[in-house]
């Protein structure tokens, strides 16, 4: 099992960033490959960002890239979405999410961990 804890997440202007922080506990957090999703009132789940398990290799949604950065910290159990330049369609419940095998992907039904999500509000 992994427990994965979000934090970070608040209200911003656009234009502004946040750092959203995600600690893994439980199983081997540094075999894992993390990712985050989002998801706005009434839309999908969406991908926004992959990392795998060095932090060599990630993913980023078009929306997204230019804009967010995401990272990790195997000693700290931790990854780490720094989200600059934030418009008010980045607003949304943002997950982080970890998968025990070490392909990247977009697909949230491919990762069987999941955080309770932090709300990230980006006013006009």
């Amino acid at each position: 099992q992994v427990q994965l804890v979000e934090s970070g997440g608040g209200l911003v202007q656009a234009g502004g960033s946040l750092r959203l922080s995600c600690v893994a506990s439980g199983r081997s957090f540094s075999s894992n490959v993390m990712a985050y999703f989002r998801q706005a009132p009434g839309k999908e789940r969406e991908f926004v960002a992959a990392i795998n398990w060095s932090g060599r290799m990630s993913s980023y949604s078009d929306s997204v890239k230019g804009r967010f950065t995401i990272s990790r910290d195997n000693v700290k159990n931790t990854v780490y979405l720094q989200m600059n330049n934030l418009k008010p369609e980045d607003t949304a419940v943002y997950s982080c999410a970890a998968r025990l095998y070490v392909e990247l992907t977009s697909l949230p039904y491919e990762y069987a961990y999941w955080g309770q999500g932090t709300q990230v509000t980006v006013s006009s």
